[in-house]
């Protein structure tokens, strides 16, 4: 007597792969999303960073340093026109969170409005006067 070896599929093994006639067929990458990880926490990685991100306080400036900004101020005031380069260090508020960052932006200063308390920049950038902690330029050479 033969010894048979059916198997549980054997009937189906070699059968083709059934096409639906109703729904096309989804892609590899598809089906491949199926199975990719999932973020339960969304978001949560990015709370965590933004919590971490350190900012500084803004800093009481004395009288002294005052005098001396708005000393300089009013020398930048009387050479506009003359195309002189001035580095701006100047405060500003983060959006998100309390303190923020100095930043210092070079450029020639187009005007200084003294409605907004602003300093404008040739290149549109407004700089609240309030905000200012250190001017630096050539024009200053005899001042110090």
């Amino acid at each position: 007597m033969q010894e048979q070896n059916n198997h549980k599929y054997d009937d189906i093994i070699h059968l083709e792969h059934p096409v639906s006639k109703t729904h096309p067929q989804m892609s590899l990458y598809d089906r491949a999303a199926q199975f990719a990880p999932f973020a339960a926490l969304t978001g949560h990685a990015a709370a965590i960073r933004e919590t971490a991100r350190r900012t500084d306080e803004k800093r009481v400036l004395s009288d002294e340093v005052l005098e001396e900004l708005n000393e300089k101020l009013n020398i930048i005031s009387a050479n506009i026109g003359t195309e002189q380069l001035v580095d701006i260090t100047y405060f500003v508020q983060d959006e998100r969170k309390a303190g923020g960052e100095y930043v210092t932006h070079s450029g020639i200063v187009k005007r200084i409005d003294l409605y907004r308390r602003a300093v404008i920049m040739a290149d549109a950038t407004i700089i609240p006067i309030e905000d200012i902690s250190r001017i630096e330029s050539d024009l200053f050479s005899g001042l110090e």
